[in-house]
């Protein structure tokens, strides 16, 4: 075998390897049936759609099903899906309790999620857990045994598990957010299960820190700041932006979207690609102070609802979850105009360029595409959520449930579509 041989199989090794280890960090993986489990927060649909349009749009290659299994008002030992007597689980210790939480978790994730066949698994309680009260160690008991439990069961159907502290509660002002008895609690509940994550082989997700910091933050700024929209427990679509934000980068999410990196200064002033980070370029071209090329990107930006955009002023989540880059280094004129596919996207200036620009944010036409799949992925979760509550576990008609399946599967299909990236036409004009 030859050296060129030999050197070809080598690099295709370490791409394999890499991409291998990309795929081992993220949490979502290729082929991954995915369910979310938890209580009204999740079940309003909102940072588990940002979670999923991220991973699609992130990933556009990979085969991803989503599935959201969020009940208001329940709690880990699932009592929305088994009815327990609740003051004797709390009094209960030692093999009554474990009597007790094993057959309400088993049957509750033997209704809602284990159908699914999950290969990834969050779960997301805490809030009700609690009480909304001082911090109670029965309670908590139940608590960590109940979450040891569906971790355990849901490991023995091969499905790896994210455990999710609950976010705090953002009491109107004048209270404050760390002194208040509900919020000391809610943070005991996360330490403990911090705990339970370690010893039963969990990935532990800790909200509750993070998000504490910046309503912390903006309460200092600002006397009556409220970050998150929507009530003290149920924040509105930035407050689960944020969620999102913190979610994601404890799941090993990749900031990465992709960068092209050119330089002028060299090559006869000709220019050169310098940087194809997840992306391709080609037809690359200057004349007359115009810089153009086709780019073809391998993900699309993350798609930030546009009723979140106050999250991205509170929280680093374009340069820690969003970064579509664009730079250009040797510019001679002092300022250029960006447009795509014809399309004006932005001024900047050549110091701006020369040092990056993370277009996520920008008008681009693979920003609008990105916020179609969000769309696609909103419609589909509220059909989803149909067809569960109101028909499937109602013992509605099979006729209903087989009408809600094909409309599911559409829109799958048109989801898978429209997350595939595009060729464009990028040109840098001289102002």
């Amino acid at each position: 075998m030859s050296k060129r041989m030999l050197l070809a199989g080598f690099v295709a090794l370490t791409v394999v390897m890499a991409r291998c280890e990309t795929e081992k960090g993220f949490f979502f993986r290729d082929n991954d049936s995915v369910v979310f489990l938890g209580d009204s927060i999740t079940q309003q649909k909102l940072y588990t759609t940002y979670l999923e349009a991220y991973a699609l749009t992130r990933f556009p290659d990979r085969r991803f099903r989503f599935r959201n299994v969020g009940w208001g008002g329940d709690t880990a030992w699932l009592r929305k899906r088994f009815k327990t007597d609740e003051k004797a689980l709390f009094s209960a210790t030692g093999a009554l309790l474990d009597e007790m939480v094993e057959k309400a978790v088993r049957a509750g994730l033997e209704r809602d999620v284990l159908p699914h066949k999950p290969t990834a698994v969050t779960v997301k309680f805490g809030m009700n857990d609690h009480a909304y009260q001082a911090f109670r160690e029965d309670i908590c008991r139940a608590y960590t045994r109940s979450q040891t439990e569906i971790v355990k069961i849901l490991k023995a159907q091969g499905a790896r598990v994210a455990l999710l502290t609950p976010q705090p509660i953002e009491d109107k002002p004048p209270a404050a957010h760390d002194k208040n008895v509900k919020n000391q609690s809610l943070r005991k509940f996360s330490d403990a299960l911090r705990e339970v994550a370690a010893a039963n082989g969990a990935v532990y997700v800790d909200q509750f820190a993070p998000y504490m910091k910046i309503m912390l933050d903006a309460r200092a700024a600002k006397p009556d700041a409220m970050i998150g929209g929507g009530d003290a427990v149920h924040p509105g679509p930035a407050g689960h932006t944020l969620m999102a934000w913190t979610i994601l980068k404890q799941l090993n999410a990749p900031a990465l979207v992709s960068e092209c990196g050119i330089d002028l200064s060299r090559w006869f002033f000709l220019g050169k690609v310098v940087c194809e980070k997840n992306c391709e370029i080609s037809n690359f071209k200057v004349k007359g102070g115009t810089i153009s090329f086709d780019r073809l990107d391998h993900a699309l930006p993350m798609p930030v609802d546009a009723k979140a955009t106050a999250a991205l002023a509170l929280a680093p989540v374009s340069e820690e979850l969003n970064r579509y880059m664009l730079k250009v280094a040797g510019l001679k004129e002092a300022s250029y105009a960006l447009s795509i596919d014809g399309l004006k996207v932005g001024d900047y200036s050549r110091e701006q360029l020369a040092a990056g620009v993370n277009l996520a944010t920008a008008s681009t036409p693979n920003a609008a595409q990105a916020m179609q799949v969000l769309g696609l992925v909103f419609k589909k979760n509220n059909v989803y959520f149909e067809r569960w509550r109101k028909i499937q576990l109602e013992n509605g008609p099979a006729e209903k449930l087989a009408e809600l399946d094909r409309i599911i599967t559409d829109l799958e299909a048109q989801i898978d579509t429209a997350r595939k990236p595009r060729r464009q036409r990028f040109e840098l004009n001289p102002l």
